[in-house]
């Protein structure tokens, strides 16, 4: 994940964001909120949103920014 990126994950029985190096941001009752207030902070820095599931596995990852990739199509 390079350095900036926002997380959601699950942990201690809520659902959390953070950007990566530094604390977490906030904490949410449901999925549905972290997603959408980690998708809001990671388009205003213009970083990569990671979401993860309960179990750590990644769900989805967006990039809002400059991406990466060199893929045409």
């Amino acid at each position: 994940m390079p350095e900036g990126d926002v997380e959601t994950y699950y942990a201690d029985n809520m659902w959390s964001n953070k950007v990566e190096g530094h604390e977490k941001v906030g904490n949410y009752q449901t999925k549905d909120r972290a997603i959408e207030a980690g998708r809001d902070l990671a388009r205003d820095l213009g970083v990569e949103h990671i979401i993860k599931n309960q179990d750590g596995t990644i769900a989805e990852r967006s990039t809002y920014g400059d991406d990466p990739r060199k893929i045409k199509g």
